[in-house]
């Protein structure tokens, strides 16, 4: 048994020994070249600066970039300086409006131009040789198609028939003149036209404007500052229709083209209260005249019809209301007349301002109006431009209705 141990012994001895000499051979096995240890340690010249976007582990064989071709990443922004504040904008240049004198014998071939079926038409039924009852007919449903209105156009045809009947033979100037005579007598009233603009007081001159809606009443208050202006007035324009959006910089825009200021508030703001800051600056400006502009009223609306008096009496607080004009576009003829009416029972209609007369050959509502309220007409709208509101004249608008 113990010869067995010691072999066992010997044998692992031997293995131990075997092993050692195995790897003592491996360790002397000599290196390559590359992992020789030199006596002097070799210095390895570093790689190219690394690029942008290139890694420096991997360098590469293309040639450098110069600044200008390497897209730097996008640096932030640096904080602008405040900006300089913007120069306002220049105020615009003040227009110097044409003279209202002469206007409308300026206008007069254009109204001539719509009147002139009116007075030829007459004219050539009255140069007829017998007058018989059918003439006469023709001529009165000449004066009714006109909107002359019933009772003027049974005035006029009494009164020619009567002067044709005494005058016996009839030259063609001899009819004109008639015609002129009998139509001036119908046109024309007692009641002053010029727009009162000089109250006597310290107080400017409050006018008010007023009508339904499409009639062109912003706009005629605008051109209304005009003809003020042209006339050596200094204007205030209260924009005291807040029912309209674009009415308030309309009227602002009018009084800007003149050099007169606009008061105006909030779209849906109180008009009343707007119309009593524009007369409160009226008075601190000492401005001869002020023009208050009025939402577009529909006559039929009740609740509407109170504000605008509402209006009245918030103004008459501050000053007295030398003027309620009623703007009424010609061209709806007699439906213009039940407009008047609701308005004279609301407000004091002192007169009238008919516009797009150029545009309808129905000139007799001058005289329909008048008949209506009592009041006259005192400025007529000839046209679309800044200066085609005229002062009325009868003896103009006649002349223009029967022509040369």
């Amino acid at each position: 048994m113990e010869i067995v141990i010691l072999a066992v012994v010997i044998a692992v001895v031997l293995v131990g020994a075997v092993s050692g000499l195995v790897v003592g051979g491996r360790r002397k096995k000599q290196l390559p070249p590359a992992e020789r240890p030199s006596a002097t340690p070799t210095i390895t010249t570093p790689p190219a600066e690394p690029r942008v976007g290139d890694e420096a582990e991997t360098p590469r064989d293309e040639s450098r970039r110069t600044i200008e071709e390497v897209d730097l990443p996008a640096a932030e922004a640096p904080e602008a300086p405040p900006a300089e504040a913007e120069p306002a904008p220049a105020a615009p240049e003040v227009e110097v409006p044409e003279p209202t004198e002469g206007r409308l014998v300026r206008l007069r071939a254009r109204l001539a131009r719509s009147q002139n079926a009116l007075g030829k038409g007459l004219l050539t039924l009255l140069s007829r040789e017998h007058l018989d009852e059918d003439t006469w007919e023709e001529i009165e449903d000449t004066l009714l198609t006109a909107d002359v209105g019933v009772v003027p156009t049974q005035e006029l045809v009494e009164r020619l028939r009567e002067r044709v009947r005494v005058l016996g033979t009839r030259t063609p100037q001899e009819l004109r003149t008639l015609l002129r005579e009998e139509l001036l007598k119908l046109v024309a009233t007692d009641a002053p036209r010029a727009v009162k603009t000089d109250n006597g007081l310290e107080t400017p001159a409050v006018v008010m404007v007023v009508g339904v809606n499409g009639t062109g009443k912003t706009t005629t208050t605008g051109k209304l500052a005009r003809v003020l202006v042209a006339d050596g007035k200094s204007v205030v324009l209260g924009a005291a229709d807040t029912f309209r959006a674009a009415a308030a910089d309309q009227l602002q825009t009018w009084g800007e083209r003149v050099g007169a200021r606009t008061v105006r508030g909030p779209e849906g703001g109180d008009p009343a209260s707007i119309a009593f800051d524009a007369v409160k600056e009226g008075i601190a400006e000492h401005a001869d005249v002020v023009l208050i502009d009025t939402a577009g009223r529909l006559h039929t609306k009740a609740g509407l019809m109170d504000e605008l008096g509402k209006v009245k009496r918030v103004v008459e607080k501050q000053a007295p209301l030398d003027e309620v004009l009623l703007v009424l576009d010609a061209t709806t003829g007699q439906n213009g007349l039940v407009q008047a009416r609701v308005f004279a029972e609301v407000v004091n209609i002192t007169g009238i301002v008919l516009t797009k007369l150029d545009g309808t050959a129905k000139g007799g509502i001058v005289v329909a109006v008048q008949r209506e309220l009592g009041v006259p007409v005192k400025l007529i709208g000839l046209g679309e431009g800044p200066d085609d509101l005229a002062p009325f004249d009868p003896e103009a608008f006649v002349d223009a209705l029967i022509g040369d």
